[in-house]
């Protein structure tokens, strides 16, 4: 195991860390390796085993080695053909978990996560077999004072499905990485992600998606609606092997900035080494349609009902693709109470 205090620390210049410094997420000084608690994870569905701590590639990224040095155990999952619904609890100065997926078989997996914790690192990982089809949701309700440290990394076999969604409404300060590998030919990945800015949210998400044999396929989807003087980041690096022909994939990021203050970046890119792919990607970021806010409030809506029901919309719009209906109705649940609450607030 690479230990962390020997490891390099990154700097801004690596596009990883650009816009989110490692400094800013960690829960002490860069040069601690401070005691960290556990995450409680429950389901009142499924079975989840606590094991020794599996061990995953971190390729030298500075918090994935440190969540590898900090977490002690490993919560196994291996859903069956259903929903399984999961609670992640924050509580406490700095906690953090790693959660494995075994997929084997058509199957759901909604992830719900809330707390006070002032820092919090989560590492999912998986492994969708061959012929498998799994479908994972994670809606990110922690208090407006966390700090959130996400990684991810998933694997897809020979003919399997796996899509992604992540609805992003709590915490302070967000850093994700999330990496799929497309590692067998005819997989699929589809992955989809909204981010909804207040306060003074910084929210980062930077996606990787790894093609690397014949006949696959991936999309990535980004909505981010940043109000007040909120800051959304999103960078996506998708890479096409000399292997991996026959490829369809594509990303698209879309901003809507509600106020002056409000930032958005989006970075798309693409490294393509096969020559018989269909490989796309597109970037907007714009302010409310002003042809759309007035023709609400022409119907009674004062300004921040009409502004609130285009932000739904918007950021629902996100996830209409996602194929698993438990996924996408809790959802667009969830973000329809937290937009509401946004509104009586």
């Amino acid at each position: 195991m690479t230990s962390y205090l020997d490891a390099s620390l990154p700097t801004r210049s690596e596009h990883l860390w650009r816009y989110t410094p490692w400094s800013r997420v960690h829960p002490t000084k860069v040069d601690e390796l401070p005691a960290v608690g556990e995450l409680v994870i429950e389901s009142d569905n499924a079975e989840i085993k606590l094991v020794s701590k599996k061990n995953i590639e971190h390729g030298n990224d500075i918090a994935r080695i440190f969540l590898d040095n900090v977490v002690e155990k490993t919560h196994v999952l291996t859903p069956e053909n259903k929903t399984t619904h999961v609670q992640i609890r924050a509580g406490g100065h700095a906690v953090a978990a790693h959660i494995h997926i075994e997929s084997t078989q058509p199957s759901s997996v909604m992830f719900h996560l809330t707390g006070e914790a002032e820092w919090v690192g989560l590492w999912l990982t998986g492994n969708i077999h061959s012929n498998s089809q799994l479908s994972v949701g994670l809606i990110n309700e922690l208090s407006s004072e966390s700090v959130l440290v996400r990684t991810d990394n998933w694997n897809v076999e020979r003919d399997g499905e796996f899509e992604l969604a992540t609805l992003s409404l709590g915490g302070q300060r967000i850093k994700s990485d999330i990496r799929t590998t497309l590692s067998g030919s005819n997989s699929t990945h589809n992955q989809f992600i909204a981010v909804h800015g207040h306060g003074t949210r910084h929210d980062d998400h930077h996606i990787e998606i790894h093609h690397q044999q014949p006949h696959t396929n991936s999309k990535l989807t980004v909505n981010a609606a940043c109000d007040d003087r909120s800051h959304s980041v999103g960078t996506g690096a998708l890479t096409i092997d000399d292997a991996a022909q026959h490829t369809d994939a594509g990303q698209v990021f879309r901003n809507l900035l509600l106020s002056e203050s409000a930032r958005a970046e989006a970075i798309p890119e693409l490294e393509v080494m096969a020559n018989e792919v269909a490989a796309a990607h597109g970037a907007a970021s714009a302010p409310l349609d002003a042809m759309q806010m007035h023709y609400l409030m022409s119907r009674g809506l004062n300004k921040e009902e009409a502004t609130a029901m285009l932000v739904e919309g918007f950021l629902v719009d996100s996830f209409v693709d996602v194929r698993s209906d438990p996924v996408r109705e809790a959802m667009q649940t969830r973000l329809t109470v937290h937009l509401e609450c946004q509104l009586i607030g």
